[in-house]
């Protein structure tokens, strides 16, 4: 089923304020972009773009990567790995003819099942679009992303899960930033999720934004050469500074606090302030954009790593509202839900049952001093949702 479009034009206006220079600002615009990895093109299954297509300019000269595109046709994994039922992992970044067909025909049945078959009237995002990429990671080559240090795990956090995690709730701290509506990160804004995948582009001479569907975010990423504000000033989604390398516009992100995290809807432990993020994005078609980024936190993990993935046209072509506080129930039930866990568990011990705290992602038919079928997993028995979060409630 295709979206239903009932969205009201909303006109926008950026007002770009003049800003001076200041102390502290730490490395020099294109210091950090030029350590990352240049321009992976996927989005052509590993063949150039083609030498007859001609790029779309603005009216003032610029490449024009305007457009609402989204990430629901990147359904291959984070990092390369094995297939289902056992299969053999992909060696290289694209898939073979056989395990590219075997992904062809699994696109289409999805299409004809969300299309014909769904009856549920919430509706996920789904793809139409095959691609012979095996990973987001395209470096370091294994397509592998590198793990977190040993010192960085020694951080971890009861919110870096949420309510994807198993508590215990207690406060606005058990859960993370997307529980609260607040922001999903840079990362967890563009990797593809269930719904929501949208990402609107808008550009005006100078200034370029970025507005992402799900928790509502818009970066305003000036092009004019202004410098980056002070290094003090810390922000969720960091401060963006961009500059065009022929059709490719380069974004260098530093000034990020150590609140949001690198994965699905920006679950997970957090990363460090020191991080630096490079993105690197390139119309490469009438219909496709190569969206890279290059992560750089030291402290966090090993060696930086680059995603790149291609995004295409956002079925209907408009960014639908995301009224996540007003209908967010998840940390209101998640806290009155620990409440009520703790009152069973004192009355069960005034009866002589002694037994640990449910799980909130353990069965609701458990009983008083029962064993949950499958222990402390998911629903049936099935294992906790991921910490990265590929869910939404």
């Amino acid at each position: 089923m295709k979206r239903i479009l009932a969205a009201a034009v909303v006109a926008t206006t950026v007002a770009a304020s003049a800003t001076l220079p200041v102390a502290g600002q730490g490395q020099g615009q294109g210091s950090l972009a030029a350590a990352a990895p240049a321009l992976v093109i996927t989005a052509h299954n590993g063949n150039p773009v083609p030498a007859n297509w001609t790029m779309p300019k603005t009216p003032w000269g610029e490449p024009d990567l305007q457009g609402v595109w989204s990430s629901d046709d990147a359904t291959f994994g984070i990092s390369r790995g094995g297939g289902r039922g056992g299969a053999p992992a992909p060696t290289g970044l694209y898939l073979n003819d056989e395990q590219y067909a075997a992904r062809v025909k699994q696109i289409q049945q999805g299409v004809v099942n969300a299309e014909q078959n769904a009856t549920s009237t919430f509706r996920s995002d789904f793809a139409r679009r095959a691609f012979r990429q095996t990973s987001y990671i395209v470096d370091p080559p294994s397509g592998v992303m590198p793990q977190t240090t040993a010192e960085a795990r020694k951080r971890a956090r009861i919110g870096d899960r949420g309510t994807f995690g198993d508590g215990p709730f207690n406060d606005f701290d058990s859960f993370t930033l997307y529980d609260r509506c607040i922001t999903r990160g840079i990362w967890g804004s563009v990797a593809r999720v269930v719904y929501g995948n949208g990402n609107r582009i808008v550009q005006a001479p100078g200034v370029v934004a970025i507005t992402y569907e799900m928790i509502h975010d818009t970066r305003v990423i000036f092009t004019d050469g202004r410098p980056h504000i002070n290094s003090g000033i810390k922000q969720y989604l960091g401060n963006s500074r961009g500059w065009w390398e022929g059709d490719t516009l380069v974004v260098e992100t530093t000034n990020l606090t150590d609140q949001t995290s690198i994965g699905l809807n920006g679950n997970g432990l957090r990363h460090s302030d020191k991080m630096t993020m490079v993105e690197r994005i390139r119309r490469v078609a009438d219909d496709m954009v190569q969206y890279q980024l290059t992560v750089n936190d030291p402290v966090t993990y090993p060696t930086p790593f680059t995603m790149s993935i291609p995004l295409t046209p956002l079925d209907g072509g408009v960014i639908l509202p995301y009224e996540c506080h007003e209908g967010n129930q998840a940390v209101r039930n998640s806290l009155s839900g620990e409440r009520a866990e703790e009152r069973e568990v004192t009355a069960d011990l005034t009866r002589g049952v002694i037994r640990p705290r449910r799980s909130p992602n353990e069965p609701a038919i458990v009983r008083r001093g029962a064993t949950p079928p499958g222990g402390r997993g998911g629903r049936g028995g099935a294992p906790a949702a991921p910490a990265d979060g590929d869910q939404e409630r």
